[in-house]
């Protein structure tokens, strides 16, 4: 069996190779190819795989732009980070689609899904795909503008360290050091920032990957975080949020 495994983000194809190997060890991985252009000419060059895993938004454009330049039989299995909605409505058209992080069991089922239709040709609706992502697909927040006495300054989210709330008010705090506050609550901010950026870790805390200085062990399942530049020493993440946070650190 021969994959193709088309993926822009290092660490993200390391974990899909990793989960292929583990869930089929037969079967041959090409890639990753993080561009159209190096996609579009393997698939020009070597014969068609079995199946193909393929990111959609890639370093150079979307991935769709490969299979309108090369037409391909290939099973596909699209992996993203858009919500469930376009999942359930793109899985109609019996193609699987898998959210980001990739769980395990999700893509051992849609390993079997692929084994139980090996026979049948792969129908890509590329244009209702395209539609779906485009009407579900969120624009998270990327700039704050704060105010500091007369002035007003611009902060981008990649420079945000961690945000938290403290005494009824919300302040950001960025990686240079410097604490900013904002005139949202951690509820709203929650929804509106980009989640593979970060997480909410409780009721008072949202972190950026960046942020994290340890990670402790602590009782009743749960885990105690250290951020940098922060004095809290009792940030608690809850044991039903502990899963979720390990998916989105291993993303």
């Amino acid at each position: 069996m021969n994959i193709l495994v088309i993926e822009d983000e290092r660490p993200a194809a390391t974990r899909i190779i990793k989960l292929l190997n583990d869930l089929i060890p037969e079967a041959s991985i090409h890639g990753h190819f993080d561009t159209i252009v190096d996609s579009v000419d393997w698939l020009s060059s070597n014969p068609a795989p079995d199946l193909i895993i393929s990111d959609i938004e890639l370093a150079d454009g979307q991935s769709f732009e490969i299979y309108n330049q090369v037409k391909t039989n290939s099973p596909i299995i699209f992996t993203t980070a858009y919500d469930q909605f376009a999942i359930k409505a793109f899985k109609l058209n019996s193609i699987d689609y898998l959210l980001k992080p990739i769980d395990p069991e999700e893509l051992g089922q849609a390993i079997e899904k692929y084994k139980n239709n090996t026979n049948k040709p792969a129908t890509v609706d590329l244009n209702m795909l395209q539609s779906l992502l485009k009407k579900e697909s969120k624009q998270y927040k990327d700039r704050f503008m704060v105010k500091v006495g007369e002035k007003i300054y611009s902060i981008n989210s990649q420079d945000i360290s961690y945000i938290y709330s403290e005494q009824k008010a919300t302040f950001l705090q960025t990686q240079g050091g410097k604490k900013y506050i904002v005139d949202y609550t951690l509820d709203q901010l929650d929804s509106d920032l980009n989640p593979d950026q970060f997480f909410r870790l409780n009721r008072k805390y949202i972190t950026s990957l960046g942020a994290i200085d340890e990670i402790i062990t602590y009782s009743n399942s749960r885990l105690k975080i250290k951020l940098k530049n922060c004095e809290d020493n009792d940030i608690i993440v809850s044991r039903e949020k502990v899963n979720a946070l390990k998916s989105w650190l291993d993303q």
